[in-house]
This record gives C-alpha cells, structure tokens and sequence, in this order.
C-alpha cells in the first residue's frame, strides 16, 4: 500500500463526521463546549443611559463653563434610579452604574466639584455627554453576538449572561477512549526490569484530550497478545465511546498486533501508512454503530514523538469536528527559519522547533536531533516546522510554515 499524503489522510479522516447531539447545559458547565446555535441578544446593554463616573449628573449647558454653582436635588446610585427631572442650574448626586435622571446628560466628576451643603460648585467645565455610558453601548437585544460552531471561553460566559441565557445549547462532548500497548510497558513510579520502558504516550493523548474538549476513558495497557487486545477493544464498543485512539502496535512486526485484532472486530479500514515523518504507521478506520454514526480508529506509532504529532494532525481536528467547532484544521502560520534544512524526500516532515520573537516574525529553530523516541526537545518545542514532500533546501532567513502548540 503506497503512502498516503497527509492532506488526503486527514480528508479521509474527517469525511462524513457530523456533529454530535446537542444538549442544554448551566452557564457554570459551558465552559470550552461548543455552541450549537447562534446566539442573540436577548436584552440591550445597558439599558438605560447610565452614570460611568461618580459624581454629579447636570445638563451639559450649564457646566458649559466654571465655576458654577448648582442646587443637588437628589442621589441616585445603581439600581436606584431617581424619580425626578434635573432642571436648569440643577443637579443629582449620582454613581457608578447610576441611571441618568430624566433632564440630565452630562456626568461631573467628584474630583472636580467641592460640596457646600445641598449645593455643589463644580470648579471645571464639562462637555455634555461626557462620562455617561449610552443605552446599548456595549449591545442591543437582538444582536448576534455569539455564532454556531465557537468554543466557549470566560470572556463569553460573561457575555452570554449579560444577553440574559441561564443556559445554553451546546454539542456533545466527544468521548475518547485511550489503549496502550506493548509488554515492554510499565506504568510510571515502577521499576524497571531489563527491556522495560515507562508508559508515557497515554498521559499526552488524554491531556490532548481533555485540552480539546474531550471526555477521556483509560483503557490502560495491553499486552501483545490477541486476546488482550481483543478485550479492550470490545471494551470500548461496549461503552459506545466517539474514538478509540490506540498507541503503538500497529506497524508490521511480529508483535504489531493492534490492525490484526480490531480488523477481527469489523473494523473498516481506511488507511495505514501516511506520508509522514514522524508518523508513517499511523492508522484510520470506523466501526459502524446502530444509530449512532460510526466510532472512529486512529491508530498512533508507540515512539512517542510520533504518538504525538499524528494525534496534533489528526486527532484534534477530529474532536473539534465531532465537538461542532468552526476551527476544525489548524492553519499554518510563517515564520523565519533559524536553521539550514537540506532537502526532504517523499515524506511530509513535521519538525520539532523552539520559537523566539525576531525583528521580522517569529524564528523557528529545528532543534538537532529529530529522533521520533526523544521527548525532552518535544516538551521545550513551540511549534511544528512543516517541510513538504520533495522540498529543496532551505536557508537561514527563509521562510517557513509553522503549527503552534497552544501553550
């Protein structure tokens, strides 16, 4: 089977994924879910014209000019508003948040009036309209503020309510179940025997997870044999989960066993084997599902940095797909490279580079060594450097594409 570019892969990936169902949840419990509809305004803020400063709140002519002395006929603080009207050479004790009395359009602050008794000197002039916030300055019922498809933040919590939702239709959140494999396995905090390594992939693709706003069930580690393998995999069908993302096994040794049992389970594969370094045995395919759509497969190498990259290219945007997201694929951004690369051969690379500001942009360094087994230069990466199949040689200075890690 020849290899697969990792354009087409990822197409293929994300062919004929809808959605998941919606569901109402609290405003407490949509953070990082994704909203299924637009949403609109439901009320106009503010309000009414309110008060930003404290202070006096007057008619713009008569502070046109200072000093002028006005009668205070009233207070009126945030949710008290005050019944009266201000007249000429009249004024109202007002504060912070304070709706505008009627006949009032300009807001004096108090740093520049000096009180004497139920009258007020204001001591600088004062332009009408200053210091009042308008009614519908910040939005209008029936603005769409928030659109379909966008991955709640706090900032938008805050804002939807203000537009007054106590609850809001988001998509399902995706379910992930995670499978390690190999005897060579151990759980961190053992110790090692002779030709044991610690288990680590699984901690990244489950915090990968959960940072795209996945669930996570852990189906720990299988040993390398059919009958291991075989029971975890109906482990996860059993519980119905979005994607089973294994890691490792799934190349063509002897002990590569993960295609072998999930192809004895049904699975319809979709491809094995991407044009991509690191990340050649990297694995798609779909169980079909009564009613549910299909559960996804994506099988990740066991080197660790491999692991890595193929569930940044394709897992991700999986989640963010089946999560309703607008942003499903990453775009590249440029940057200056700060590293010679020679030529590249038939496969995609996606290097590893550390990032720092330069007067032109950002420079990616590839770091040294590119071996897919190595995690330190991964954990100190800011990005991926993307060389294109059959690239030529690239200088110090020129520019690249990059992908950023979130953080």
């Amino acid at each position: 089977m020849p290899l697969m570019p990792v354009a087409e892969a990822l197409a293929r990936v994300l062919a004929d994924t809808a959605p998941l169902p919606t569901e109402e949840v609290d405003l407490n419990d949509a953070l990082g879910r994704v909203l299924a509809n637009d949403l609109s305004a439901l009320r106009t803020q503010p309000p009414d014209a309110v008060s930003a400063m404290d202070g006096y709140a007057v008619r713009g002519a008569d502070v046109a000019s200072a000093p002028v002395t006005l009668k205070v006929i009233g207070e009126v603080a945030a949710g008290h508003p005050f019944a009266g009207a201000v007249g000429p050479g009249q004024a109202a004790r007002i504060f912070t948040g304070g709706m505008m009395p009627q006949g009032a359009d300009t807001v004096v602050i108090q740093e520049h009036t000096a009180r004497d008794g139920d009258a007020v000197i204001v001591q600088k002039p004062t332009a009408s309209g200053r210091n009042v916030r308008g009614a519908g300055i910040d939005f209008k019922q029936g603005d769409a503020l928030l659109a379909k498809g966008r991955r709640l933040t706090d900032r938008d919590l805050m804002l939807a309510a203000a537009m007054n939702y106590p609850r809001l239709a988001v998509h399902r959140r995706p379910h992930v179940a995670v499978l390690g494999s190999g005897d060579e396995l151990i759980m961190p905090g053992g110790t090692l025997q002779p030709g044991e390594i610690v288990y680590s992939n699984g901690f990244a693709l489950s915090a990968l997870v959960r940072s795209e706003g996945g669930m996570v069930t852990d189906l720990g580690i299988a040993r390398d044999n059919l009958d291991d393998l075989t029971a975890r995999i109906q482990r996860a069908r059993n519980a119905n989960v979005d994607i089973l993302l294994t890691s490792g096994g799934a190349s063509v040794g002897d002990h590569d066993l993960m295609q072998k049992a999930l192809k004895a389970e049904g699975l319809d594969l979709s491809f094995w084997r991407v044009a991509l370094r690191p990340g050649r045995p990297m694995m798609h395919g779909r169980f079909a599902r009564e009613g549910l759509g299909a559960m996804h497969v994506l099988g990740v190498p066991g080197n660790p940095v491999s692991s890595y990259v193929c569930a940044f290219l394709f897992l991700a945007p999986l989640i963010r797909k089946l999560s309703g997201r607008s942003d499903v694929e990453a775009v590249p951004e440029t940057a200056i490279l700060g590293r010679d690369l020679p030529e590249n051969d038939e496969r995609a690379d996606y290097l590893r580079a550390t990032l720092e500001a330069g007067a032109d942009g950002p420079i990616a360094t590839p770091v040294p060594v590119q071996d897919s087994s190595l995690m330190a230069p991964l954990a100190r990466a800011g990005c991926l450097l993307i060389r294109e199949p059959f690239a030529p040689a690239a200088k110090v200075g020129d520019r690249c594409r990059i992908l950023k890690f979130a953080f």
